[in-house]
């Protein structure tokens, strides 16, 4: 009975939401505490809200404040120059565009945070995408694929918690897993090209005087899921910044884009600048200062020298006080930010009412062994290519603990009863990756369908089969690679 449930409470929860009759705060709360009641486990509601609030409390911090540091470094101009060189290559041209989206979003994801890599690709492409009245759910879509193949390596978390829980060693998963996931970030680019190419022929192909002089967008339009996503529409809003540059950009002078506070959208008669280049935040003098700090920041995360929320709260504390030496400015820039901090935190604290009830129910163990039990015995000597379909649907509905800690050991103790090694298990594993980067119960996905006015609906409905196809294709790459 908690096996159906748990499906059913998942079911609810993703066609209420793609339907769009509830919100997914509201939805992440209300429906687990509903199902709660019907498992007769209403009485232990409170307790397990709070143990998930305590799971996951420390990742919202760490994105709170990871929000204002890289906050502060788009503001004040560290990522321009890898912006510039993309949007230099990305023109006017709306296929250019998505895979400048793919290119950007697998560059940035090297640091192996999701929220940063969101954050910077948003930041520099939405303008693009408004300005060229393109879909902006291929814009989400595309950057959370990108990340979802890099966020495999090893300081990224999947293969971590792989080797954690296998007891083996990170780099022997994911060194061989190099080629089969580079064919995926292949696959991935192809499929921007693909899109873009139908974006190009939906939009048409402007010259860059055309683009800066098209009327700029209502206060709200209807964007298309387009691309090979039927015929449904997401709403998208502009930010309170938005305002017309467009007859500035035609004579040559600086237009602003719609996204609000953060001072992009800029474009100038060389193009698309994405990032406005004479925005006042800008601080050229501390640029290798800040250049410094990043990398340090990210050095001490890769070694783990402190938790990952205190490395950030302090370098968000270092980034203001040294960028912002006097305190309006300060307070300016924290309130710039302030939206995108409550929408994720939000989102992360009510993600922890659904992880909750799934865990302390017990649903979420019954749904994992009944899928276990289902595996045909004949089956055993492919427990590689099982468990890497199996990767797909358990961590896009559970979260990557879940399935790192609860279920991938069952699957490596049954492969090892079969004669399949505990290695190849793990490599399996993480190849459900690009799909898990866009579940309801990934915090960072809130940052980027946030930042990019998006439906989490129209996200979802578009970049599920896009994803699927992408996680299949590093898995048979590994098979015929013979890596898994």
């Amino acid at each position: 009975m908690l096996t159906i449930l748990g499906f059913a409470m998942i079911a609810t929860f993703l066609v209420l939401i793609m339907m769009k009759k509830m919100s997914p705060i509201a939805a992440l709360v209300l429906i687990p505490a509903l199902f709660c009641v019907l498992v007769g486990k209403g009485a232990h509601l409170g307790d397990y809200v709070i143990d998930g609030v305590s799971s996951l409390a420390p990742t919202a911090a760490m994105l709170m404040f990871a929000i204002v540091y890289f906050g502060v470094m788009i503001d004040v101009g560290l990522f321009d120059p890898i912006v510039r060189a993309i949007l230099k290559f990305c023109k006017a041209d709306p296929m250019r565009v998505v895979v400048g989206t793919a290119l950007l979003a697998a560059i940035v994801s090297l640091d192996g945070d999701g929220s940063t890599t969101f954050m910077i690709t948003v930041s520099a492409m939405y303008p693009l995408y408004k300005r060229l009245k393109m879909s902006l759910v291929v814009m989400t879509g595309v950057a959370a694929m990108a990340n979802g193949v890099m966020n495999t390596l090893p300081w990224g978390g999947p293969t971590a918690r792989a080797a954690t829980a296998l007891k083996v060693d990170a780099t022997d998963i994911f060194v061989p897993m190099i080629p089969a996931l580079a064919v995926g970030l292949v696959a991935v680019v192809v499929l921007a090209y693909v899109l873009g190419l139908r974006e190009r022929r939906r939009v048409g192909t402007l010259t860059l005087d055309e683009a800066l002089v098209r009327e700029p967008e209502p206060e709200t339009e209807t964007v298309l899921v387009g691309a090979g996503a039927g015929t449904g529409a997401g709403t998208v809003s502009d930010g309170p910044g938005a305002r017309s540059g467009a007859a500035r950009g035609a004579a040559g002078g600086s237009g602003e884009a719609a996204d609000g506070d953060a001072g992009s959208g800029g474009a100038s008669g060389d193009g698309f600048q994405g990032l406005d280049p004479n925005r006042p935040t800008l601080r050229p003098k501390l640029y290798w200062f800040n250049a410094l700090l990043t990398v340090a920041l990210l050095t001490a995360m890769i070694m783990e020298l402190l938790p990952i929320p205190v490395l950030f709260l302090l370098g968000a504390a270092l980034a203001l006080t040294v960028n912002f030496p006097h305190i309006p400015d300060q307070k300016a820039r924290i309130a710039a930010h302030a939206d995108n901090v409550l929408n994720v935190s939000g989102m992360v604290f009510a993600a922890a009412v659904f992880t909750g009830v799934l865990t302390g129910t017990g649903m979420v163990d019954h749904m994992a062994n009944w899928l276990v039990d289902t595996i045909p015995d004949g089956m055993g000597p492919q427990m590689g290519l099982v468990t890497g379909l199996l990767s797909l649907p358990l961590t896009y509905f559970m979260s990557n603990d879940g399935f790192y800690f609860g279920v991938l050991p069952v699957l490596a103790e049954a492969g090892q009863a079969h004669g399949v090694s505990t290695l190849e298990i793990a490599r399996a594993s993480i190849v459900g990756q690009p799909l898990h980067m866009s579940s309801p119960l990934v915090p960072a996905v809130y940052v980027l369908v946030g930042m990019a006015k998006v439906e989490f609906g129209d996200h979802t409905r578009f970049v599920v089969k896009w994803a699927v196809l992408t996680s299949l294709v590093i898995l048979a790459a590994g098979i015929l690679f013979g890596i898994i």
